[in-house]
């Protein structure tokens, strides 16, 4: 009588591997898409949590007045985005938008024409651009030191934190810029219309937001531009060696940041009116933590406009909602601090369920009956 073996087949045995390899990897996917939504599930308790709490909250007048604060940090935080997406960071920007108020109240208080000896008013467009363009040359000192003369980005931009603020205080003289309405008979008045307009309805802020959300993410999307930002935050050597102008990449997009810097400062001074030169203060840490929640890679190479939205739209309405909620200052602060301490840790927590998920697929693969 012969005896039957019990043990299974080599082939059965690699099906049954290969079929719990890729279980385990469906799993990990799984888990990993729940790590991709932390922003909108965050963003959705939240309005739960608040709504309930303030009958207040969810009104139509408090929610466009909350996305018009959260408009403000959001134009910075889309800057900030394009250079954490080449692994860089600056710490510039908050001091930017300081500045940016300030050569805004000093054009429009107007400007001594020494050898005329009249007083010249610019018109209101012709502030903006100045103002903008004041943002973009400092955007582009970090590219240079940067790219050029190799600082590390925390101290180049840690070091033009200081520069743009202390520009703002000599330009003031440490004053603050109480009327920047303009005079009609002297053609430079609507400068307000930046912070108090309301075009269809909507706060002009908020439209600013909109066009430049659209226009940066096209930009990710469609543009050469935005293949070589993600290549070179994901392996700059690599890029470098296939073509990629690394360094005027990363040139560009501290120039862009400064420009968004510059725009979030022009519309706080429209807003209340006035300029100083400490507006601005701890605004990088606020748009650092809006890409992060986000979804954003410090590290580089990853990260959305549509996250960064949203990781604005958290960090807005948990302030105006604890606001709501007679919460103290001291403890706001200490909240926001422990939600980017959580938000960064959620994003090593799906680094490494990306590393797994691509070691489950990979061994599930090389098991696969048929794939020798």
């Amino acid at each position: 009588m012969t005896a039957q073996s019990t043990l299974p087949a080599p082939a059965e045995s690699d099906a049954a591997s290969a079929t719990d390899l890729a279980t385990k990897a469906r799993r990990l996917s799984l888990l990993n898409g729940v790590f991709e939504l932390r922003a909108f599930i965050a963003l959705a308790v939240l309005i739960v949590v608040f709504g309930v709490l303030s009958d207040a909250f969810l009104t139509v007048t408090n929610v466009i007045t909350m996305t018009k604060h959260v408009a403000i940090n959001a134009i910075i935080a889309l800057g900030m985005l394009l250079v954490i997406l080449k692994g860089g960071i600056d710490l510039s920007v908050g001091s930017v938008v300081g500045l940016s108020g300030v050569v805004a109240g000093e054009l429009l208080q107007g400007v001594r024409l020494g050898f005329l000896d009249a007083i010249a008013y610019p018109p209101v467009w012709a502030v903006i651009v100045l103002c903008v363009a004041v943002g973009m040359l400092v955007g582009l000192v970090n590219g240079v030191l940067v790219t050029r003369f190799r600082v590390a980005p925390f101290i180049a931009t840690l070091g033009m934190l200081y520069v743009a603020r202390g520009l703002a205080l000599l330009i003031s003289n440490g004053t603050t810029y109480p009327d920047l309405a303009g005079s009609p008979e002297l053609g430079n008045t609507g400068f307000g219309f930046l912070g108090s307009g309301r075009p269809l309805g909507l706060p002009t802020s908020i439209w600013l937001m909109a066009v430049l959300t659209a226009v940066i993410a096209l930009v990710l999307i469609k543009s050469p531009f935005g293949r070589w930002l993600y290549a070179t935050g994901g392996n700059e050597r690599a890029s470098e060696l296939s073509g990629v102008p690394v360094h005027r990449v990363k040139t560009i997009v501290y120039v862009i940041a400064g420009g968004c810097a510059a725009i979030a400062g022009l519309v706080i001074a429209s807003e209340l009116t006035s300029a100083a030169p400490q507006a601005g203060e701890t605004y990088e840490l606020n748009a650092i933590a809006a890409v992060v929640i986000g979804g954003a890679a410090l590290s580089g190479g990853r990260g959305t406009v549509r996250g960064t939205l949203v990781g604005a739209f958290v960090i807005g309405f948990l302030a105006d909602g604890l606001v709501l909620l007679g919460v103290s200052t001291f403890w706001q602060i200490l909240i926001k601090g422990a939600v980017i301490v959580l938000a960064v840790m959620l994003d090593q927590g799906q680094q490494r369920f990306q590393r797994r998920q691509g070691a489950a697929a990979s061994a599930a693969a090389a098991v696969r009956p048929g794939s020798a």
